[in-house]
């Protein structure tokens, strides 16, 4: 089986990239990366590309799945125009070139809350990308929907550093409805997203 990546230095891109390296039926992990990776496999090639001419480029082999974990913040994006070109564009982008490519599954990293009519920007953006992708027709499509995300990210994010420890406070209190609210582990939604893909399932459990 031939894997795509995007998004993999993020903290839910490495963990899928990880976990898909470990699995047997997994041979080869095709890893579409604006930069280089901090670690080689024998299993993965690292092609660096511009995601603004991702419509442009091809492969000559079948891509099997897609894995897509692109985005961004606003402070680290500079501008709403910007943040909506990685997390609702590329993704959109990415999701084209792995059906041009033969993919007949894709799993992608949205958001709890996601909605195209939300009238908050975030959430409208990741809303506005799932229709996207879903447009492009891909016959098993899943997207992930976490709530605050709990892991060891490369850059420093004040905000999780300070809400992240009473997460684990507050998550003992949110059950049933409200327990989607709850923080989780990129390693945990990496994993749900990659067995609900591979699986044909349109069920990710319960994060």
């Amino acid at each position: 089986m031939t894997i795509c990546i995007s998004g993999a230095s993020g903290l839910v891109g490495n963990e899928l990239l990880i976990q898909l390296l470990n699995k047997p039926e997994v041979e080869k992990i095709l890893v579409l990366s604006r930069s280089a990776l901090a670690f080689n496999h024998p299993k993965m090639q690292v092609a660096l590309i511009a995601f603004e001419e991702l419509d442009q480029i091809e492969v000559a082999e079948k891509i099997d799945a897609g894995f897509c974990a692109l985005g961004t913040t606003l402070k680290k994006a500079g501008s709403k125009e910007r943040q909506q070109q990685i997390d609702r564009d590329f993704v959109v982008a990415f999701a084209a070139f792995c059906k041009r490519s033969g993919a007949e599954k894709i799993g992608i990293v949205s958001s709890i809350g996601a909605d195209a009519l939300s009238s908050n920007f975030y959430l409208r953006t990741k809303g506005e990308m799932e229709k996207g992708v879903s447009a492009i027709g891909i016959p098993h499509t899943v997207f992930i929907h976490p709530s605050l995300l709990v892991g060891q990210r490369k850059e420093f994010r004040l905000s999780e550093k300070i809400i992240t420890p009473l997460s684990f406070i507050i998550n003992p209190f949110l059950f049933g409805k409200a327990r989607k609210y709850r923080s989780i582990r990129a390693s945990v939604v990496a994993q749900k997203l990659i067995d609900a893909t591979l699986t044909n399932s349109s069920e990710v459990g319960q994060l």
